[in-house]
């Protein structure tokens, strides 16, 4: 399987050396799952633009430091093309920005939240589970690191997961079975180190001194499990014998 990595921000360097960039971080998260795979990144934030969406046999929309309400040059593309591979029957997966940009070309909307920062390891309730996410009892402890929040869906989406803070926490885009689109609000490819790190550098600056404690306090305990590298791939493979049926 193709996968095609739209990079639509840039790791900060304090982390690049150890962990690398937001493709490298995706790119060692799902070979771990199935070492079969292949990659192709298309750097969005930095002017590329992918030729088309048959190019990669799934995308996945990484994290950004942007918002989708920035205006900058790449978004409105971007957009065009997620309304694209919906089109063609390509299937996609949006992590955090890429769950709100996910949103925003779909008819819902992301907004800097009122709440403030998800910050840390949270647990998440699934709310509805299509048979592609097996597994995970009630929920998942997912690792946050945003201040936006998808607040509107179109009305065939479906939510998947949500908590007290993040209400739309993980969606599925059309019939949750087999989706034209799925996100997620956490990261999956983030660590707790890579959390920490970001917690470290931003405490007492753009994020307050309480948060930052109650950040770096979740995450003494690492999530037990963390589901969504399987359940993306299991919603790629789904989707792509579905085409080929």
């Amino acid at each position: 399987m193709r996968i095609g990595i739209l990079e639509t921000g840039d790791i900060p360097p304090y982390l690049v050396a150890a962990e690398g960039s937001y493709p490298a971080m995706f790119a060692r998260m799902l070979l771990a799952e199935d070492p079969r795979l292949s990659f192709q990144t298309v750097s969005v934030v930095h002017g590329e633009q992918p030729a088309d969406p048959r190019q990669a046999d799934a995308w996945i929309i990484t994290g950004s430091r942007h918002g989708v309400y920035d205006g900058l040059p790449f978004i409105e593309p971007l957009k065009q093309f997620i309304r694209d591979c919906v089109a063609a029957g390509v299937p996609m997966a949006g992590i955090c920005f890429g769950h709100q940009i996910l949103a925003e070309a779909l008819g819902g909307s992301a907004v800097k939240s009122d709440k403030g920062w998800g910050l840390g390891a949270q647990d998440y309730p699934v709310v509805n589970r299509p048979s592609w996410m097996a597994g995970s009892a009630a929920g998942y402890t997912g690792l946050a690191v945003h201040q936006d929040q998808v607040v509107a869906l179109p009305d065939d989406a479906t939510v998947l997961a949500a908590s007290p803070f993040c209400e739309i926490a993980a969606v599925a885009y059309g019939d949750a079975e087999r989706p034209a689109a799925i996100s997620v609000q956490s990261h999956p490819e983030f660590s707790p180190p890579v959390v920490r790190a970001i917690v470290e550098d931003r405490r007492g600056l753009a994020v307050p001194e309480p948060v930052a404690e109650a950040a770096l306090a979740s995450l003494e305990t690492p999530p037990a499990d963390n589901p969504w590298p399987r359940w993306i791939l299991s919603y790629f493979r789904r989707m792509a014998l579905a085409r080929a049926a």
